[in-house]
């Protein structure tokens, strides 16, 4: 997701997807279909690949840093996980709010591995939101909101302890603003999410690392846990890609069943715990 100005946001297209440009607030939307799909579609913001959309399915993520996201949510939020005492982990209703919106890729996921979750989705370029929910059909208030703002002016407007899940997935290019990576952001993330929950955010680094290993830090100082999920050519720094770093107060289970399905995507992935993550901070 590309930062501009703020702008409010533009009515719904009629007719659903339909593949093209788009201007946008922010620059240019190009909407394609995919071509191994008759109901997929791939997003593209200024030319870069932002999000991918099955109508029919919306548990399909594509990407696999999504996918790595939600294997880390399912394993914080099965049944029977912690939950702050909150409910009794038989049929969750995650409180969820995204910072950074794109075609609301994980937001739709939620919605089916979650029903009756709540959701807000903060997308910067208006127009884009606009043309979002038209195209892809996003479920409505309360289940989910999209809201035109900035990522970190919003989160400040919360009222503390009202998420579980907090996934923050906002670029400028190739990289997350910095503004966004900091202590007093990560701070206010915290702040937030209710007792146990879950922060995550998409962290897009170069091979030397320096980004990935201040944002582990960052979120490590802040969390009594943290963890990390990349494909091995990432993790050695051998490539530019994505790493996934997660933060919670309470423990960020990774059992076998996890495991396996890092190992069994088309980009095998691995999950480095605590441990293994403050150290690479370090």
């Amino acid at each position: 997701m590309a930062r501009g100005r703020r702008a409010p946001a533009a009515p719904a297209p009629a007719g659903g997807p339909a593949p093209g440009d788009y201007p946008i607030d922010t620059g240019t939307a190009t909407l394609e279909r995919d071509p191994y799909s008759d109901t997929g579609w791939i997003l593209k913001v200024n030319g870069v690949p932002s999000s991918h959309v099955d109508l029919a399915d919306p548990g399909r993520l594509d990407f696999e840093y999504m996918r790595w996201i939600a294997a880390l949510v399912r394993s914080r939020f099965a049944p029977g996980a912690y939950d702050g005492g909150e409910h009794d982990g038989a049929a969750r209703r995650l409180r969820a709010l995204h910072l950074g919106g794109g075609a609301c890729s994980l937001a739709r996921w939620v919605c089916a591995a979650y029903p009756d979750s709540r959701q807000v989705v903060v997308e910067l370029d208006g127009k884009l939101a606009g043309l979002v929910r038209g195209w892809f059909d996003l479920p409505r208030a309360p289940l989910l909101r999209l809201r035109v703002g900035e990522a970190g002016e919003v989160l400040a407007s919360l009222t503390s302890a009202t998420r579980e899940l907090i996934v923050r997935d906002v670029f400028a290019g190739d990289k997350t603003p910095e503004d966004l990576t900091t202590a007093a952001f990560t701070r206010e993330a915290a702040r937030v999410l209710s007792d146990g929950g879950l922060y995550v955010v998409n962290c897009g680094d170069g091979p030397r690392l320096e980004g990935a290993r201040r944002e582990a830090a960052t979120i490590g100082a802040e969390f009594e846990h943290v963890a990390i999920v990349a494909d091995p050519a990432m993790l050695k720094g051998r490539r530019y890609g994505n790493m996934v770093i997660a933060g919670s107060n309470a423990p960020i289970p990774a059992g076998p069943a996890m495991l396996r399905e890092l190992l069994g995507g088309g980009v095998p992935a691995h999950h480095w715990d605590d441990a293994a993550t403050r150290a690479f901070a370090r």
